[in-house]
Formats: structure tokens, C-alpha cells, sequence
């Protein structure tokens, strides 16, 4: 085994994450031409962005995929994914969080906090992941440094504790005071040095010396809260040191008390340098943060992998990509061991050995082959054929199965079909690879009409994985109207017998079972329980009547939508010796539970979206009309420079055309977001109309 280039606590995995347009892959950009990565300043509106490579990335100015790259500062390496804002994208983020240490959330200066950062912040509480906040664009018009730290204090309830604060705002934004060291950096106001590496640290300039002197104490006073021998200093009056208090906000960082806060102005080239001195002082290493934990496969036993390179090897892949030049890319993080090009590892989760063909240390779409990847190290092997998103790789000879990571069902579907016969035979094909990468998309087909429905996140989501097909897999296709993934669920309890008897001659078919069928919480999903006592219904028959039950669950009684969140109780039975089989019980569970569903007052549900809409001042009672039009509730009006915020709930199925309507009503000058957020039912007269058309189109 090869020496460690780089020492595991010199190690860090990092994931910049914000709403869409906060400026991630503009700061990513800058962090790879300050580490050298890079040597010329890609920029996301020419197309030209490093990390966003896919052409659509370019051409959109967005980030659709998350990109993986490895850098190097001040002797450390730093692993970063750069993650989508975009809400229809969230599946990138929730799987790039989970196998994160730290992690930089980026927030407009203007916009503050907004409802894709609610998310992401969300999904890192989730996964306990340490953060530090960066506010991007200060010299953007509307820029406020405190209003944007007020504001993740009020909407994520997170303890932001300004690091820096800025000199000036806006146009006269030319650099932040450092509240540790006591020092000012000032970038020259000219444009000769566009890269931002000139730069003058000095004495806080007199007018902010109260004011840096007011944010250091409340500084201090936020670690004090969560350092006991902190604390005794500080109250003492004695002297604090510089190293004292970097190691008080690291360790308050890492524990997940404070969220340090910095500022900057990525565009401009201001701050990136101490944002990078951030990660390092602050963000944690592998060992810095508890060893992670697994059962074992064989008996449950909870099982301890701790982050050091000669303990058992454990991974979790986190993301799968098909390459069109070297095949199925499979990116893991490393939580112990090492891992050789060429050698065997086991995947607990479906029981297989795989054969690892190369290792690859990822920059965006360039690859660099490597020998051996360690404890902390995040890459990407070439030749695993049954792994995916989730699943845990491990030693042959100690299996052990990590905690893996949970995906939003998808709300909205559209019918596809090929435009040409050769189109036919690769659309098949095509949409399995786009779903082994994508755990939100999902494709099946639809028994009633034989369609093809993909089914996504989003209009944008499912219009992307469109263009991929046509770019990357050359299939052209058709699609139809986007439809909304309604779903049906019980508002009753029912006990029902249901025989299938049937005598042709020869052998006949004979399964009787005894169903209660009772509805549970939104969310909960389908339970089967075997309540059989004394063999009223034999053993191997009992899978065939859940498997009947799941079938049944596809196509719902109210209008052929899928039945969610029931509990089914197989609780009595009668079986023939000569004419049971699986098949006529599989029949049985199936048109039992068709049977009973009628009779538990069956209830529609949609999905309802929370939604921001900020629009200037002059058109805010047209938008407000216009979405109450729209079956919508308005929770909350506020006010930010020059425009108002409106926030609430809507229905899915009122939103379609909205962006069209929404730039008619303000002259393009309002803008939207909107993501899902829960399932309720729908109003009788929504539902009748909604039923009555699936039955007319049955």
C-alpha cells in the first residue's frame, strides 16, 4: 500500500448548496482558480462554467447534475460537490448532503433566505452536517448582510453567528472586517485587478470600529453559550487568544450549534480566498465527526466503521452516471479502508460480490485514474453492474449495511412514445438508464392505454431527462400534457371474505380469504400483516396474497390512481388440498382488496406545492387575483426593496402555464418558485370532475 498523500484530517468533503441563482457554481468556479484547478475564470451566463458541464447546464445557466471535483489549499485536500438549486432537482441534493462532512450554504444578499435554501437546510439538518454560510452578491442593488442573517435565523431557526461583517454594501461593497483577528481586507476599487488577488489587509476602518467591536461580542458571547472553559475565560475579562477562538468556533461548528457566518461577492472575486480559509478552519475532517454506523446483514448486529485506512473497508454509492465513453459510472464515498482497481467488494444491501474495474478521482466530466482510493476519499468506479444510489459496498469477508437515504415520490407524469420505429426499440433502454441514475424519476406502463409514463419531479425535471434522451441516447420522442400524480387512499376500516372458486373440470382454482383492511396517517404506506393462526391459509400461499394486494394497489377504485398509506390484515382463510395454488391466491388478494377498497369511502389526494412569488410593488394585486383563482392560500405577505414577497400553498394541477401567466401579468418582471410540499384530499367538486374524466377516458 502506498503512502497517504494527503493526511485524513488535511482531508475535506464539502457540498456547496442554495436556491437556484444564488451564485453556487459562479463561488465553485472562483474556489477552482484560487486552488489552481483552473487557470481561466469560467462563467456560468457566457457558458463557459467548469462544473457545469452538461450542454444543457450551459445553455440554461443552471446546475441540472451534481458535479464532483478535488482541490488543494494551504497543503489540504478539499473534495466539493457543487449541487442543482433548482427544487426539481432535489434528489441531487439530498444524495450529495448525505455523504457530505460539511457543507457552505450560499445565500443571496438580496433574496436572503429562499425556499430552495429552507430545503437543502432541511435536508443537512437531516444528516447532521455541519455549515458555514457565505453571502454571496454584497454589491448587488438591495444588497443587506444583517437582513439576510436575520432572516436564517428566523426561517431555519439556525444560530447564524456573523465571522465577518462587510464594508459597505452594493456599489460601495470593498471588503469585510475579519471579528477574529481584528483585521480589515479591502479589495482596490478599480477594475485593473479583475482575479481579486490584490487586496490590502489592514486596521478597521474608524467609522465600523464600534460596530465590528458590537458583532465581536456577540460572537463570543454565541461560543461562551456552548463552551464552558470558553465561557470562564471570557466572563474572567481575561485575554483570548486567536487560536483559542478559531478552536472555540470549530468546535461549536462542528457540534452543529453555530452556523459561522462570512460575506463576499463572488462575481467580483471578493471573499472567495477566506471562505476557502473558512472550510479549513471550521468544517470538519473525516475523524473529526462520529464514526459512522451499520447492521450486519446476517443478524442486525449494530457494527462501528471508524475513518481510518486500516480498519474494513465500507462505502456508499451515492450517485450513478452513464458515461457514453467508458460506461456506468458508480461515485461512492469512502467511510473506512482502502480500495484497490481491480479487487472484489461486496454489496450488502443486494447480497452480490462486485468486481471493481477502475478507480477514477473525478473533475466535473474529466477523470483521473488512480490505483487506490482510502478512508474520506470520494470517487468513481467503472464496471459495477448491480449497484445503485444507496446501496453499501463493503469487505468481502465483514458485510455491514449503512443507513441509506430516503427520495421524494414524484408529482407529476406525462405520456412519451417513440416518433419512429428505430426510436421504439432504444426508448426502452434509454429511460432504464436515465432511471438507475435518477431515484425521483420513474417510468411504467400503463395497463389501461399501453402508454409510457415517466413520472418526475417537475415540469423542467421531466423536460431535461426529454432533451437527455435526444442528445445522449439520440431517441426522439413524443410527449404528451403533463398530468399530476394524483393518488387515491382510505377513509374507513372493512373486513371482507372473498372466495375464488372455480371448477372447469380438472383441476380447478379454490382460495378463500379473510381481509381487514384499514386506512393509516399520509405517509405511513403499505403494511401487510399474517394474522393467521393454525395453517387456515398454507405458508407459501401468503406471499401470493400480498403480492395480489400490491397489484391491486396500482389501480385504485375512484378513479384508477394508486392506493396509498393502507394496512392489510390477512387474518383467516380456507384452502383445498388438490385446487389452492399461489396463482388463485394471488387472484384472490387482488380482487379481495379491489372488493373491500369500495367500501372504505375511498378519497382523492393531490399534490399541493408551497410557492414564492416575488413581484414589484405596482403589480401585486393582479398576482394576488390571480392566484386566488387558483385554488390557492396565501400564508404570508412581505416586503423587500422595491417588491413584495407573496408565500402560501397551491394545488399542483392549478399551476400548469403559470410562468407564461405570471410574466404577462408583471411585463416579465416577477419571478416564482415552487416546490412540493405535502398531499391533501381534493374538493368533492375537483374530485367529481377528475373521476368523471378518468372514467370517460377508461
Amino acid at each position: 500500500m502506498s503512502p497517504r498523500q494527503t493526511p485524513i484530517d488535511m482531508v475535506r468533503n464539502i457540498g456547496i448548496m442554495a436556491h437556484i441563482d444564488a451564485g453556487k457554481t459562479t463561488t465553485t468556479e472562483r474556489i477552482l482558480f484560487y486552488t489552481g484547478r483552473t487557470h481561466k475564470l469560467g462563467e456560468v451566463h457566457d457558458g463557459a462554467a467548469e462544473m457545469d458541464w452538461m450542454d444543457q447546464e450551459r445553455e440554461r445557466g443552471i446546475t441540472i447534475t451534481s458535479a464532483a471535483t478535488q482541490v488543494h489549499w494551504r497543503k489540504h485536500a478539499i473534495n466539493i460537490i457543487d449541487t442543482p438549486g433548482h427544487v426539481d432537482f432535489t434528489a441531487e441534493v439530498e444524495r450529495s448532503i448525505r455523504v457530505l462532512d460539511g457543507a457552505v450554504a450560499l445565500f443571496c444578499a438580496v433574496g436572503g433566505v429562499e425556499p430552495q435554501s429552507e430545503t437543502v437546510w432541511r435536508q443537512a439538518d437531516r444528516y447532521h452536517v455541519p455549515r458555514i454560510a457565505f453571502v454571496n452578491k454584497m454589491d448587488r442593488i438591495g444588497a443587506d448582510f444583517y437582513r439576510a442573517v436575520q432572516m436564517m435565523k428566523e426561517r431555519l431557526g439556525a444560530h447564524a453567528v456573523p465571522i465577518q461583517i462587510p464594508i459597505g454594501a452594493e456599489e460601495g461593497f470593498r471588503g469585510v472586517i475579519d471579528l477574529v483577528r481584528m483585521t480589515a481586507r479591502v479589495w482596490p476599487s478599480d477594475e485593473k485587478d479583475e482575479r481579486g488577488t490584490q487586496f490590502v489587509d489592514g486596521p478597521i476602518p474608524a467609522d465600523l470600529q464600534e460596530t465590528a467591536a458590537e458583532w465581536r461580542e456577540k460572537m463570543l458571547e454565541a461560543i461562551a453559550d456552548y463552551d464552558d472553559e470558553f465561557a470562564a475565560t471570557f466572563l474572567d475579562g481575561s485575554e483570548i487568544t486567536n487560536e483559542r477562538l478559531l478552536a472555540g468556533i470549530r468546535q461549536s461548528t462542528i457540534k452543529a450549534h453555530i452556523t459561522p457566518v462570512l460575506c463576499g461577492s463572488a462575481f467580483k472575486n471578493k471573499g472567495v480566498q477566506l471562505l476557502l480559509d473558512a472550510v479549513l478552519d471550521f468544517l470538519p475532517s473525516p475523524i473529526d465527526l462520529p464514526s459512522i454506523k451499520g447492521s450486519d446483514p446476517r443478524d442486525g448486529v449494530i457494527k462501528t466503521r471508524h475513518a481510518k485506512d486500516d480498519e474494513k473497508f465500507s462505502a456508499l454509492a451515492f450517485k450513478v452516471m452513464s458515461d457514453p465513453y467508458i460506461g456506468r459510472l458508480t461515485y461512492i464515498r469512502i467511510y473506512s479502508g482502502t480500495l484497490q482497481a481491480g479487487s472484489y467488494v461486496h454489496n450488502a444491501t443486494n447480497d452480490r460480490n462486485e468486481r471493481v474495474g477502475r478507480l477514477l478521482l473525478m473533475h466535473a466530466n474529466d477523470r483521473e485514474q488512480i490505483e487506490e482510493a482510502r478512508a474520506g476519499d470520494i470517487v468513481a468506479i467503472v464496471g459495477l453492474k448491480h449497484t445503485f444510489t444507496g446501496h453499501t459496498l463493503c469487505d468481502v469477508d465483514h458485510p455491514i449495511i449503512l443507513e441509506a437515504m430516503s427520495f421524494p415520490e414524484p408529482v407529476i407524469s406525462i405520456a412519451i412514445e417513440p416518433k419512429t420505429k428505430a426510436d421504439q426499440d432504444a426508448l426502452g433502454t434509454s429511460l432504464q438508464k436515465l432511471a438507475e441514475e435518477d431515484p425521483t424519476f420513474r417510468v411504467r406502463q400503463d395497463k389501461d392505454t399501453n402508454q409510457t409514463i415517466i413520472s418526475g419531479m417537475g415540469e423542467l425535471h421531466l423536460e431535461v431527462l426529454v432533451e437527455r434522451l435526444r442528445r445522449e441516447f439520440k431517441v426522439e420522442a413524443n410527449v404528451g400534457r403533463p398530468q399530476v400524480a394524483y393518488c387515491e387512499t382510505l377513509t374507513q376500516p372493512t373486513e371482507i371474505e372473498y372466495r375464488h372458486i372455480k371448477q372447469t373440470g380438472g383441476k380447478g382454482q379454490y382460495a378463500v380469504i379473510n381481509l381487514v383492511i384499514e386506512p393509516q396517517p399520509h405517509g405511513t404506506g403499505f403494511e401487510f400483516i399474517n394474522a393467521i393462526v393454525g395453517g387456515a391459509v398454507p405458508r407459501e400461499y401468503i406471499p401470493a396474497v400480498e403480492q395480489g394486494v400490491i397489484d391491486a394497489m396500482t389501480s385504485g377504485p375512484l378513479a384508477g390512481y394508486p392506493v396509498v398509506d393502507v394496512k392489510v390484515k390477512l387474518v383467516d382463510g380456507k384452502s383445498h388440498a388438490v385446487d389452492s395454488s399461489e396463482m388463485a391466491f394471488k387472484i384472490a388478494g387482488s380482487m379481495g382488496f379491489r372488493e373491500g377498497a369500495r367500501r372504505c369511502k375511498p378519497q382523492l389526494m393531490e399534490p399541493v406545492m408551497s410557492f414564492e412569488v416575488t413581484t414589484p410593488d405596482d403589480y401585486l394585486g393582479d398576482v394576488i387575483g390571480n392566484l386566488n383563482q387558483r385554488r390557492c392560500k396565501i400564508e404570508d405577505i412581505s416586503s423587500r426593496p422595491q417588491a413584495k414577497v407573496v408565500r402560501g400553498t397551491v394545488p399542483l394541477a392549478e399551476m400548469f402555464g403559470y410562468a407564461t401567466a405570471l410574466r404577462s401579468l408583471s411585463q416579465g418582471r416577477a419571478t416564482y418558485t415552487m416546490q412540493f410540499s405535502h398531499y391533501e384530499p381534493v374538493p368533492h367538486d375537483v374530485a367529481d370532475k377528475i373521476t368523471g374524466h378518468a372514467k370517460s377516458v377508461a
